[in-house]
């Protein structure tokens, strides 16, 4: 079953008080913006808005979406500053202005089954032109690469590298993959 909005935050509250660090994708995400992509960011699937409240926190004008209102309803109070958009990726339009889409913690899969590639063109559709998705999820036999590769690939957007963490550990073929894709530059 999955975790509602409190029981999620509750959650991540005892992974930090055990010492996890619970930023390693807003670390990386960071490291891409100093190493040239520049513009906001949008947090697709933001959940409790773990990463979204980091950047933030950090500097960054980013935008937290969720189609969980009770994540949402999390999220707002913690960063009231930042604009949260309820809406289901497979079916929302935003307007292309974002320089970098992270989906972390798992949303793609997540997703309503068959509804990867609607989400996969949504988040493509929100990236400016030469933009990046960052997406990490486990590789359990709900979603293999190829397939992301090639839903990423009918949005108009290329593979440019692949890590086994968000650290930028190589990729072994191992359990989790974090993906970076950009979006053609338009001429």
């Amino acid at each position: 079953m999955a975790l509602r909005g409190k029981e999620y935050e509750a959650r991540l509250e005892r992974l930090a008080g055990e010492g996890r660090y619970l930023h390693g994708e807003a670390d990386l995400v960071c490291a891409l913006l100093a190493e040239g992509v520049s513009g906001p960011v949008l947090d697709a699937g933001c959940g409790t808005g773990r990463v979204a409240v980091e950047l933030g926190r950090r500097g960054v004008e980013v935008v937290g979406t969720d189609v969980d209102r009770s994540m949402l309803d999390v999220a707002r109070p913690k960063a009231p500053g930042i604009e949260w958009i309820e809406a289901d990726l497979a079916a929302h339009r935003f307007d292309a202005r974002f320089a970098l889409v992270v989906a972390a913690g798992n949303v793609m899969v997540f997703l309503r089954p068959g509804t990867a590639p609607a989400a996969v063109a949504t988040m493509a559709g929100a990236l400016l032109p030469g933009g990046v998705l960052l997406a990490g999820f486990e590789l359990d036999g709900r979603l293999a690469l190829e397939d992301y590769d090639a839903m990423c690939a009918d949005s108009g957007m290329d593979l440019v590298d692949r890590w086994g963490t968000w650290e930028r550990a190589a990729f072994d073929d191992g359990p989790y993959a974090v993906s970076l894709h950009r979006r053609a530059a338009e001429s």
